[in-house]
This record gives C-alpha cells, sequence and structure tokens, in this order.
C-alpha cells in the first residue's frame, strides 16, 4: 500500500485519507474513489488528495479484520461485522474471561498495522459485554500479514467466556458470645446476591460454635448435598492452623491453599471435601464489594480449577481497594480532607446538519428570542456541573457566534458529517481528567433545564460516580444521558451514528432513570416539531 498525496486524475480506486468536500458533496474518509467521484472532485477545483493507494496483494481494513477475527478459534463469544477496520467481539453469555496470551502476544508482534486487544484475563463478564477487539491501523494490509496470524491462530482457543453453572451452595456460618444474629442474617443476604449474579443459589445454612469438630461435621453435611460449601469464621484467621483450615481437614477434606495475596481478601481458605470444594471465606466477603473471595469464588462456579499456585499468582493486581480504618498497610490514619463531590463535565453536543428542517439550523432557531444552542449552553452553565464543552461541526462560525462571551469550552468535530460518534469522540476528549463523568446534552431539547441536568447530576454523586444515569419520562428513557469515566475508554469505539444508549446496553453497569417529565423525550428533529414547542426558526 501506498500512502500520500496524488493527482486527482490518479485517484479513482484509491482510499481517502481524510473527509474531503466537494461542492455540495462530502466524501467521508476511507472512502473508495470511483470515476464519478474523481470528476465532481475535479469539478470542485481539487487537483490533489491524500489517499491510500492499495497493491494487488493488500487486503483492504475490514477484509483484514473480519479474516483474522474468523480464524480465531474462541467459546461464547460472538463476531461482530467488521467497520472501519474494526471487528468487535462479545460475550454471548456471562461468565469468566480466559485468554492465551501468548497467542495474543505473538499476533500483535507480527506488525504494528494489525492489533488486537482483550479484556484481563479472568474478568468476569457480562452476557452482550465486548471482550475483544481486532482493529487494522492504516487502510490496508498485506495479505501474507493476515495469513500469519490466522497460521497463529490455528494453533487453538484463543480466548472463551466460561459459562456460569447454576451450582448449588451450602454456607457455614461460626458463632461466639457477642456476634449478633443481624450480622449473619445479613452475610447470608450478601453471599445470596454475590451468588445470584453468576447463577448459583444457596441451598442450606448452618451455625455451629466457632470450634473444629462442629464445623467439620457441619462441612461434611453440606458437602454431601451441594456443589461447593463457604464457610464464614466468627474469628479472623490467626494461624495456618485455626479453627476453619483445621476443620476441613478434620472432616476428611484437603486445605489447599490458606492465605491469598490479595487485599481485601488476605485471610482466604481454600480446600477440598468429598471432590467438593469449600472456600473459608475471609470477613471481606461479608460486603458486597470486590474482593479476592469473589476472584476465587466466580472461577470455580464458571468451572475453572484454582490452584495453590494460582492464588499464589494473583498479587499483582491484588491490591483492590484501602480499607477506611487503614488506608495504606500498617501506616498510621492520616487526617483526611473533606471528600470533594464527584466532579461532572457537561458534553453539549452542536455539531448536527439538521437534516430534516430542509436548509436552516434548528440550533440558531429563536427561542423567546435567543438561539436555542445558546440557552441550552446557559442552563448547562446554570447547573451543577464544573464546565460545559460544546461540540460544533455544521456551521461551526454560526454557532460560535451565537455562543459568544459564555465561558465555554469549544470542541470542533470536523467528521461531524460521519455521525453521531465523532462528536461523542470529540467531546469527552475534552472532559477534565478529575471528571468522575461526563453528562451529553443535546442541542435541540429546548425544554431541558438547569434544574433537570442538576437532577441528574445529584443522583450521579448519590451511586459514588460509578452508575449511568438517564433521564426518563413516564417510565421510558430520554436525554440527557451522564456516562461514569468508567465508559469515556469505550466511546473511542463507536462509530457512524452510535450513541451513548449502545454503551449503555453493552457494559453492563448499574443505570439509574430520573423521572425529569416530558423534557426528556421532547426534541425538535422537524420543522413542525420545533414550531410547536416555541421555536422560529433563522435562515
Amino acid at each position: 500500500m501506498k500512502f500520500g498525496p496524488v493527482a486527482i486524475e490518479l485517484a479513482e480506486g484509491a482510499v481517502l485519507a481524510h473527509a474531503t468536500t466537494a461542492g455540495e458533496r462530502r466524501f467521508r474518509k476511507a472512502h473508495r474513489l470511483n470515476g464519478e467521484d474523481v470528476a465532481a472532485l475535479r469539478a470542485a477545483g481539487i487537483s490533489e488528495v491524500v489517499v491510500a493507494v492499495l497493491s494487488p496483494d493488500d487486503l483492504g481494513e475490514d477484509a483484514a479484520a473480519e479474516k483474522i477475527a474468523l480464524s480465531m478459534s474462541h467459546r461464547n463469544v460472538e463476531t461482530k461485522p467488521a467497520a472501519t477496520g474494526r471487528v468487535n467481539l462479545h460475550a454471548e453469555t456471562a461468565g469468566v474471561f480466559t485468554v492465551d496470551a501468548k497467542m495474543i502476544d505473538a499476533i500483535n508482534a507480527i506488525d504494528p498495522a494489525i492489533t488486537i486487544a482483550t479484556l484481563a484475563l479472568h474478568a468476569p463478564v457480562e452476557a452482550g459485554q465486548m471482550v475483544a477487539t481486532v482493529k487494522i491501523i492504516p487502510f490496508a494490509v498485506a495479505a501474507s500479514l493476515v495469513d500469519a496470524v490466522a497460521k497463529i491462530c490455528a494453533g487453538g482457543e484463543i480466548f472463551a467466556v466460561n459459562a456460569y453453572r447454576p451450582v448449588n451452595v451450602g454456607v457455614i456460618q461460626t458463632t461466639l458470645p457477642g456476634l449478633k444474629p443481624s450480622v449473619l442474617d445479613k452475610t447470608l443476604r450478601v453471599t445470596e446476591a454475590r451468588l445470584a449474579r453468576s447463577g448459583g443459589r444457596l441451598t442450606a445454612e448452618r451455625r455451629p460454635p466457632h470450634d473444629v469438630t462442629p464445623v467439620a461435621e457441619a462441612a461434611r453435611a453440606l458437602a454431601r448435598d451441594n456443589d461447593m460449601v463457604v464457610i464464614f469464621g466468627a474469628s479472623a484467621l490467626a494461624d495456618f492452623a485455626d479453627v476453619i483450615p483445621a476443620a476441613i481437614e478434620k472432616a476428611g477434606g484437603k486445605v489447599i491453599r490458606a492465605g491469598m495475596p490479595v487485599d481485601p481478601g488476605n485471610l482466604l481458605v481454600l480446600g477440598t471435601l468429598d471432590g467438593k470444594r469449600v472456600i473459608g471465606a475471609p470477613g471481606c466477603a461479608r460486603s458486597p464489594k470486590e474482593n479476592g473471595f469473589d476472584w476465587v469464588l466466580d472461577r470455580l462456579i464458571a468451572g475453572l480449577d484454582v490452584t495453590a499456585g494460582d492464588i499464589a499468582g494473583m498479587g499483582v493486581g491484588g491490591l483492590l481497594m484501602e480499607i477506611p480504618s487503614r488506608p495504606q498497610p500498617r501506616e498510621p490514619l492520616p487526617s483526611q480532607p473533606a471528600k470533594a463531590e464527584p466532579r461532572v463535565d457537561i458534553v453539549l453536543l452542536a455539531a448536527g446538519r439538521s437534516s430534516r428542517m430542509g436548509g436552516p439550523n434548528k440550533l440558531l432557531a429563536l427561542f423567546d428570542g435567543k438561539p436555542l444552542v445558546r440557552r441550552t449552553a446557559e442552563r448547562a452553565l446554570r447547573s451543577k456541573a464544573a464546565s460545559a464543552i460544546v461540540v460544533t461541526g455544521h456551521q461551526r462560525e454560526r454557532v460560535r457566534s451565537a455562543l459568544s462571551g459564555l465561558d465555554i469550552t469549544l470542541a470542533h468535530n470536523p467528521d461531524f458529517a460521519d455521525g453521531l460518534a465523532s462528536s461523542l469522540k470529540a467531546g469527552i476528549a475534552r472532559v477534565a481528567p478529575d471528571a468522575a463523568g461526563a453528562m451529553i446534552v443535546l442541542g435541540d431539547m429546548p425544554g431541558i433545564s438547569s434544574k433537570d441536568l442538576d437532577s441528574l447530576i445529584d443522583a450521579f454523586r448519590r451511586s459514588g460516580g460509578r452508575a449511568v444515569v438517564r433521564a426518563a419520562h413516564q417510565g421510558k428513557r430520554g436525554n440527557p444521558v451522564l456516562l461514569p469515566r468508567s465508559l469515556f475508554s469505550a466511546v473511542a469505539h463507536l462509530e457512524g451514528d452510535t450513541g451513548a444508549r449502545h454503551l449503555v446496553e453493552a457494559e453492563g453497569l448499574d443505570v439509574i432513570d430520573v423521572e425529569i417529565g416530558q423534557a426528556a423525550s421532547i426534541d425538535v428533529d422537524t420543522r413542525e416539531a420545533l414550531e410547536g414547542a416555541g421555536g422560529v426558526l433563522q435562515d
């Protein structure tokens, strides 16, 4: 493949490197030029274009990505259609992701033009979640390189989603004087919820005294009728011969590993009894927050073996979170400043062409004598958001003029004609590094008020800055949508006219719907809708 500027007379059959406008026509990036296209560009006075000229032995970006993806062997994974040199692969079921790192490394070492990225080994996934992506960097790649990748893929399974199995679990909670029954009841509820997310079921519970013999007897009884036994100790593990490991051995079982290099989760015990797995749960497993217990439990429920060596290898990445009473292991508690509320920036999308208006730009329509885009930006600035970023595109200068004097950040999207995804990318790229979330506000929704925006921000902050928050009307989802930072990287993979809704549905995050009334569902895509909402179009 050759890349660079060529005379327009020689451009037929080449692939455009950049979006190009010829009169009323706009050619997208990666468009393959035909004779009619070349004539239109020449008529518009364009004498030279930057293109990629494919060699006879080259494969186009989509064909190359598709061939690589189809050569892979995997389980419970769906291959999506190729687009812009990318093929995404999604989980067909909930489970635990496994990947052959050596195969992935070997593929990525062949040539920088060919890349594959995946989730981490043993990452838990939900059905529909993206687990891997194949991306061809240039517009084409030599067929011989693609063949080299296919040869590596023929070596075996490259990755898989190991589906959760509906296992039955028996729970033991040991007791000591002073241990409140309410603590045990809460632990039971948390454990049931933890099992339910992966298809497991809690079938029985025993509450023996915290002593070796009664715990061993309870373990033998539960192991007969269940696939797994989980033991919560009333007292934390203090020695490798303490009650829980000793009870496993007294029951006739074997301790595989006591202690793990994951914090929280250090005091986990893993054993076997009558061919069933027994887990001595660390105290942190009484909380629903992620800890080392989840790592072991999820793998076992997904049918994966967990050995002493596996647990020993969990140290890198094993520092999951800080314990409030001990912010740094074995370090004194420093004075803590007041915790700031999660920052939210607003991304206001104002790049569209208003194609259904038949000419005028709806964002410049007057509402109470003020351009719609300015009125929306002012409401964003009056909200609790830290800043407002306005993405421009179509009629850039006119939109900028309408926003003159406002304390906003302008982000121009030269590829606005490619669809909504390009504007989302442009806006998210300008969000502050310390922002916990970005609220995507459409410029053509005249009913959205500062109070509505604040309602979404308040809900986001109550979630700890981790949930997706959507405006709703009578139970139906609408706009705006507030995305947590964990979704920002996924925005970079969107293409075409795909918006935030796709991410919300694919990533499996908690979603909070906030009822704000009819404003959540009113936009002004047509002249009738705009005039009905009180707007006056401007030429």
